[in-house]
This record gives structure tokens, sequence and C-alpha cells, in this order.
């Protein structure tokens, strides 16, 4: 087995299988954020607007939420608050996308529960290196029994 073979089946078994939604209405930005986690070894789920993310949040219980900020019916904003409001998903860590330049506050960060935000455009990458981050941080946090 070579290296590159080597890291994959490495990568693979880190995943676990972790469960990642993927909220965007820009479908080439689901295609490759999913092709990238897929081919990582992630089990991928996608939404086209915030309602939906919502929806999929409550019946499918990912491990990670990974959303735009600017969304039809509801903003990655707004589905993250919504969130925060019910024990079911309120533990789900989240990484916000959002346009060059387009800044969130911190408090706004806090009170919606955002644990990382990414812009646009960004390499597919950096958004693999930002998962598995906020994957081992949200492991280690559920081993001490803390809250995310």
């Amino acid at each position: 087995m070579n290296q590159e073979q080597s890291d994959a089946v490495n990568q693979q078994e880190k995943s676990q299988r972790k469960k990642i939604l993927i909220a965007d209405d820009e479908a080439h930005i689901l295609h490759v954020v999913t092709m990238k986690l897929s081919n990582a070894g992630y089990e991928v789920i996608t939404a086209m607007d915030g309602e939906e993310a919502l929806e999929l949040c409550r019946s499918k219980k990912p491990d990670l939420l990974i959303t735009d900020y600017q969304m039809p019916y509801l903003t990655g904003l707004e589905l993250c608050k919504r969130l925060r409001q019910d024990e079911r998903t309120a533990r789900i860590p989240v990484l916000m996308l959002t346009a060059r330049g387009f800044d969130i506050e911190s408090h706004e960060m806090s009170e919606a529960g955002i644990n990382d935000v990414i812009s646009k455009p960004f390499s597919p990458r950096e958004i693999l290196r930002k998962v598995e981050n906020l994957l081992e941080n949200a492991q280690t946090v559920a081993r001490q029994g803390l809250e995310y």
C-alpha cells in the first residue's frame, strides 16, 4: 500500500462514517463539498434551503452541519438559532459558509452556536481540515461531558 492509499484508509477510519449535513442553495457548492467529504469517508446529506436543513437535522441528527449564511426560507443564522432551541439538535457543531468580505459578529456566532466560519471561495481541503477539527473537538467535549 502506498502513502496515498494509507492516508485514505486512515482518513476513512478517522471519520467512522460520521454524518455531515451540508446546506447551501448553490448546487456547485453542494457538489464540491459532498465529493470532498464523501471521498474522505463521511456520510453526506444535503439540503437546498434552511427549512429543509432544519427538518433533516431533526430527523437525521447529523454529527456536523455545514451551512451557508444566505439561503432561502431560513438563513444560516436563523437555522442555527432554531437548532439551539431544540434539545435534539442543540449540540450539533456548525461550520458557517459566508460570502467573501462578509463578517459575522462574534456575539452573533456565540448566540447562534456557530463553531467556525469559512469564507467563499474556499479550498475543499480547507473545509475538510475544519470538519476534522470540529468533529474532534465535539468528540473531546462529549467524552468530558461538557457543553460544546
